[in-house]
């Protein structure tokens, strides 16, 4: 399970101090988690504490029970590799890799030979509906294509864990209801999934809904149940 407990992020802007992320609390369990809020109230930032790639200024992250925001950087990297697959709204594909290569690249970095990782970037190629365009460069594909692609390659490791910072968001509604059926199935099949979206469409299939506003987790809505509980006190 991953876990926040009072966590606070502050930046320091000239003489201001600029709260991002206010003592929010929450224990993710399995499942689809959305977070949603106005521009500017915290979301990509609380994103990218939950995964190491930030530390807080106070609080912390637990994964399993463990500490994981004390830990050092390279600590931290190694946890996110074996732990979190991640996808974003811009794909980050390496452009001079195909499909198949960059899906193979977290095997790569996990000491997989050859053999393994081709077969596994293979099959996931194919549960995506991309295994016909495994030998092409990103620059060939589709937007949507891409994302898929991401998704794939976040994936490899078969991560309990899984980001997706508004995945939708420069796709077209074919390709985005393509996507959003993949991240349901990867809920559905017992990971975690974390998602930051606009798309209220896409927050409504979630089975808890994280409200942000100025950093404060302020509501929590469980759709599916018609269900929302203030969060003021969390």
């Amino acid at each position: 399970m991953l876990e926040a407990v009072r966590l606070h992020k502050r930046y320091h802007q000239g003489e201001l101090d600029v709260v991002a992320v206010d003592h929010f609390t929450y224990a993710f369990p399995p499942g689809l988690t959305a977070i949603v809020g106005p521009s500017g109230s915290g979301k990509t930032t609380l994103l990218n504490l939950l995964a190491g790639f930030d530390v807080p200024t106070e609080g912390e992250v637990r994964l399993d029970g463990r500490v994981f925001s004390s830990l050092s950087e390279d600590e931290r990297a190694e946890v996110r590799l074996r732990h979190m697959g991640f996808v974003f709204q811009q794909w980050n594909l390496i452009p001079t890799l195909t499909a198949l290569e960059n899906v193979a690249f977290p095997l790569m970095l996990a000491g997989q030979s050859l053999r393994e990782r081709t077969e596994r970037a293979q099959a996931l190629l194919a549960a995506v509906g991309l295994e016909k365009r495994a030998k092409h460069l990103p620059s060939r594909l589709s937007g949507g294509e891409q994302q898929r692609v991401a998704i794939a390659r976040a994936l490899a490791l078969d991560p309990p864990v899984l980001f997706a910072d508004e995945p939708t968001g420069n796709l077209d509604s074919a390709s985005g209801a393509r996507v959003v059926e993949l991240l349901l199935a990867q809920a559905q099949g017992g990971r975690t999934v974390i998602l930051v979206t606009h798309d209220l469409e896409l927050s409504c299939k979630a089975e808890r809904v994280l409200h942000l506003r100025d950093g404060r987790l302020t509501r929590i809505e469980t759709p599916s149940a018609g269900l929302t509980e203030a969060a003021q006190s969390l």
